[in-house]
């Protein structure tokens, strides 16, 4: 197991990406699911598999800080059954899932003690 992702809210998507790329991060093509107004990009850097994913959905309100906010970390699990098993084990704290997604991960989601979402992937 080991972190797959780190995903945060952006209120302009192309400007916070397009940051993370001064900084060396390579975009990956765009998603839009247009029936829940949500678009994203996986942006990655050479010689790492963590991958940052910036999101963006309509009507976002900011945080407290006035950021968008982090959204969730993604814990890479290795297989279909062992998101199935961790689902299961979870079940209390399970807010969405198993399922696949839009943009190809088999996933659940889940909240750890203090409320923040975790993504256990395949």
């Amino acid at each position: 197991m080991g972190i797959a992702h780190v995903a945060l809210w952006a209120h302009d998507l192309e400007a916070v990406c397009a940051f993370y790329e001064a900084l060396g991060a390579t975009r990956g093509p765009r998603y839009d699911n247009p029936a829940k107004g949500f678009s994203s990009h996986f942006l990655s850097w050479p010689g790492s598999a963590v991958r940052l994913e910036v999101m963006h959905r309509a009507g976002l309100e900011p945080d407290q800080d006035g950021s968008a906010g982090w959204a969730h970390v993604a814990l890479e699990l290795g297989s279909e059954a062992a998101v199935d098993r961790a689902a299961d084990r979870l079940r209390d704290r399970l807010v969405d899932g198993p399922r696949w997604t839009g943009d190809g991960y088999y996933e659940c989601v889940v909240l750890d003690p203090e409320g923040n979402r975790v993504e256990l992937t395949a």
